[in-house]
């Protein structure tokens, strides 16, 4: 059985489809509207080897927060579904992820706990279109709903895209590692209390 997950939400702010699979290549189908936000989660797609399709609808005459926002909400529930009762997996993952100058930090723990400790600040409010305090946000949002406690660091860098892409790449990779199959484990659940 595959893990996988289709999910859909709508809001007076957003109209947002999503399908998910977590032992994917890679793929990613990515349309949200705004630019920048699309080339991160088809690199977030690419280095966690997930397959990803979004298509996302805001409210972005106002601006990109709510359909930023909301695209987190949708893919972190669509990562709690498609993770089900999360037997088998490595549970814990963590990426030390470099991109020229930038250099981020990611580690995750698949608790069941939703919580992100966000270590990044950019000397640039904007990237393309997108406010980067919004970066922030989506991963705020993921980690809620997705019950994973996640970590993002920034170690070192000046160019906005590049620090912003290596906290993408980062978080990738520590989630590729958390969701991996450990045949040591078979199908038992990595915690003490037997659930997660």
């Amino acid at each position: 059985m595959g893990r996988t997950a289709s999910l859909s939400r709508t809001t007076a702010e957003t109209d947002i489809t999503l399908v998910l699979d977590l032992d994917g290549s890679g793929v990613a189908e990515i349309d949200t509207g705004i630019g920048f936000l699309d080339h991160m989660l088809t690199a977030l797609t690419r280095h966690a080897l997930f397959d990803l399709a979004v298509r996302a609808q805001g409210d972005l005459q106002i601006d990109c927060h709510h359909t930023t926002e909301d695209v987190g909400i949708v893919l972190g529930r669509a990562f709690a579904a498609a993770l089900g009762e999360k037997r088998g997996v490595a549970r814990f993952g963590q990426a030390l992820v470099p991109m020229d100058e930038a250099l981020a930090e990611a580690a995750v723990d698949i608790s069941g706990r939703g919580m992100l400790v966000w270590d990044v600040s950019f000397e640039r409010q904007r990237i393309g279109e997108l406010d980067s305090e919004l970066f922030e946000e989506f991963f705020r949002a993921f980690a809620a709903n997705a019950g994973v406690t996640l970590h993002i660091s920034r170690r070192a860098g000046r160019n906005a895209h590049h620090m912003a892409e290596s906290c993408f790449k980062a978080a990738a990779r520590a989630l590729r590692m958390a969701v991996a199959l450990d045949p040591r484990i078979g199908d038992a659940v990595p915690s003490t209390k037997g659930s997660l």
